[in-house]
């Protein structure tokens, strides 16, 4: 492929680094522009910036857009559908499809419209009317802020009595510590299961194949306990368009081609014996399950994104087997303070165990800059590196990501040792004697 002009956009918080990275190691032409004052600096070094994107558009031959937030009345879906009405070849969402990870009320409606059966859930906008909710219809329940508080990951409640009263003990510290921002929230029934995304490129027309199908890692500390982060790592594999696909995506896909959605969108789902329970949206890329996708392509990135967002149905040669990725992690994250970030994190020195100093193979960037040659931490939330493996099984996988995190000099980092072993332990299994990975 001939060399092309790229420019992504992080216009919250900087999140597509590492993607822009490989594009121009591919022989591309790149420009990053991060609005966040805090995360200017992340992927100096490794990229090219620019401080203006609207003046780079018509340099650019794709516009990347990284997430859904702009601000509160107009998000990056907005933006990118007035861009390709221009003419601009962008990968980006719609208003509408924003708008199934800011509301999941919309969401379930969307579902529902389509055939697919949401777990049973509610929004309430009064903490007394939920809790009045909970005790009239006993049952372990999940509280998932909405809106702007739905992004303080740790708020996110999973109850673990029969009866709810846990439930109704949280929602009554909520009102008292976060009701002055938490302006609603959705509670939804807990359905025991093998948690999975369904993960699809969307070219504007349909899905590219193969279809990504990935297990997340949102709990801090192994074994899945402790404080809710984005993500701590993420487990994968690619195939066809299976029953899990079916059921899900599947039933979509003539939406998504109405709205012209270009880009990844997955969904994530509790999957058992007696049906597929979809959970919610994630209309953008996934953080790092965009990095392990990245790392996973076969064939070159740039040339798939320029594919996507032309809508010329690009067909990746994607890695055959398993495919691991480990969020490396600084003091405070998941939390804010920036007295603590000061004194352990700030600009830390990243060094390779290597015989020559340089990165292995799977180390990839994300709040990370690279000065004098020397690679450092940068921005304020404590997250410079996600390193990757891949292997014919998730046991392979997981010992070359781990091999590599060995190969990670950095003071004061943690990290979780426990990515993929679900699989192992027999998620792959259940969903294989359930029917969900055939057609």
């Amino acid at each position: 492929m001939d060399s092309r002009n790229f420019l992504f956009c992080s216009l919250d918080a900087a999140l597509v680094g590492d993607l822009a990275w490989q594009v121009k190691r591919e022989g591309h032409d790149v420009r990053y522009y991060i609005a966040a004052e805090s995360d200017r600096a992340i992927a100096d070094g490794f990229v090219p910036k620019t401080d203006d994107w609207r003046a780079e558009l018509d340099w650019a031959d794709v516009v990347v857009f990284d997430d859904i937030w702009v601000g509160s009345d107009v998000g990056t879906g907005e933006l990118a559908q007035e861009l390709r009405a221009e003419g601009h070849a962008v990968v980006g969402g719609t208003p509408n499809t924003d708008r199934l990870e800011d509301d999941r009320g919309y969401a379930t409606e969307v579902f529902e419209a389509h055939g697919i059966d949401p777990i049973p859930s509610e929004v309430f906008h009064d903490f007394d009317a939920a809790i009045d909710h909970v005790r009239a219809n006993p049952a372990p329940y999940v509280v998932k802020p909405l809106g702007e508080v739905q992004n303080v990951k740790r708020l996110l409640y999973v109850g673990r009595e029969d009866d709810g009263s846990d439930v109704v003990d949280i929602l009554r510290a909520y009102e008292k510590s976060w009701g002055h921002r938490m302006k609603g929230f959705q509670l939804q029934r807990r359905v025991e299961g093998v948690e999975v995304a369904v993960c699809g490129f969307f070219d504007g027309e349909g899905f590219v194949e193969p279809i990504n199908f990935n297990f997340e890692h949102k709990k801090l500390f192994p074994g899945n306990i402790g404080p809710s982060t984005g993500e701590m790592g993420t487990s994968m594999f690619w195939a066809g368009r299976n029953r899990l696909f079916e059921e899900t995506f599947g039933k979509l896909e003539g939406w998504l081609a109405d709205e012209g959605y270009v880009g990844s969108i997955d969904i994530n789902c509790i999957v058992n014996e007696s049906g597929i329970y979809p959970l919610e949206f994630t209309p953008r890329f996934g953080y790092p399950t965009i990095v392990l996708q990245e790392e996973s392509l076969e064939s070159p990135t740039g040339e798939f994104l320029h594919d996507l967002a032309h809508g010329r149905n690009p067909s990746p040669e994607v890695h055959g087997g398993y495919q691991v990725a480990v969020r490396v992690v600084l003091p405070p994250f998941p939390f804010d303070d920036e007295k603590t970030y000061d004194e352990s994190s700030r600009n830390a020195a990243i060094v390779f165990d290597t015989p020559d100093g340089s990165p292995p193979e799977g180390v990839h960037i994300e709040d990370a800059k690279l000065v004098d040659g020397q690679w450092r931490a940068a921005g304020e939330s404590g997250m410079p590196l996600v390193v990757t493996g891949t292997g014919e099984t998730m046991a392979d996988a997981r010992e070359q990501a781990y091999d590599r995190v060995d190969q990670v000099l950095l003071p004061n980092c943690y990290y979780r040792d426990d990515i993929g072993e679900r699989w192992v332990d027999g998620d792959g299994d259940r969903l294989q004697a359930w029917g969900y990975l055939g057609p």
